[in-house]
């Protein structure tokens, strides 16, 4: 007979895990002798061994009380059940992992490769990392509610951008981000705006969009910078008069 110290060394687990067994009904707990002490028997060794082997194994605590008192048809029956459960979840993992290591891709991973190429072009024009994440935002929205139009859009894009001028007068915007509200740069830059619109006769990414969608990004850019709320104020101006 052995003390629980005694049976927790023998069988290579700690005195903390055989009292954790006995709380969750897996391993009984023998009365104390006349000495106040709980003695274990040969079959306690049996028990924890094979508890010690199932949980290291990697079935959870839940279903080594079943195991222990399977038949031997049922034992491997629950033992096929555990093993297919695992696979699911090493596959889980698996995907996760590959999502997890996808992020290194930045753009790429939520837009398009011609959207994500576009991106890049505005990078090595000098546009700032904050413009191209205003960019890459109304991006990802549009792509994801119109996929087949999106790369027609931004097509039309990539050949504004061939443009000396066009490109110029993007890298200028990009400034105007933070410049004064009554800054006179920004009379010559809505200029330069409403020239562009009105000559435009193509179909345009903003007569597909609701008024909520135009609403949504208008929003999410202009909350930004109160010169670009004034040019938009100044373009309006141009366009409707």
């Amino acid at each position: 007979m052995l003390t629980i110290k005694r049976l927790a060394e023998y069988v290579g687990v700690t005195v903390r895990a055989v009292r954790h067994y006995h709380q969750t009904g897996l391993l009984p707990e023998p009365e104390r002798d006349a000495s106040g002490y709980r003695r274990y028997p040969a079959q306690a060794v049996v028990d924890l061994i094979r508890i010690r082997t199932l949980t290291a194994a990697g079935v959870p605590l839940t279903r080594v009380h079943e195991l222990m008192r399977a038949t031997p048809d049922e034992f491997a029956t629950a033992i096929e059940e555990i093993r297919l459960g695992l696979t699911r979840q090493i596959e889980e993992l698996r995907q996760r992992e590959l999502g997890v290591a996808a992020l290194r891709a930045g753009d790429r991973m939520f837009l398009p490769a011609e959207i994500a190429d576009y991106l890049d072009r505005l990078r090595a024009l000098g546009v700032s990392e904050r413009g191209v994440q205003f960019e890459r935002d109304g991006w990802i929205v549009l792509a994801a509610s119109y996929p087949d139009q999106a790369l027609g859009w931004i097509e039309q894009k990539v050949e504004q951008l061939a443009d000396p001028e066009f490109r110029q007068f993007y890298v200028t915007y990009d400034q105007a981000h933070d410049w004064d509200p009554a800054d006179p740069r920004l009379d010559c830059l809505a200029d330069v705006m409403a020239a562009r619109l009105q000559q435009e006769a193509a179909q345009t990414v903003h007569e597909v969009l609701s008024a909520d969608e135009k609403s949504l990004l208008g929003a999410h850019v202009r909350e930004y910078s109160p010169a670009w709320i004034r040019l938009d104020e100044l373009v309006r101006q141009r366009t409707t008069s």
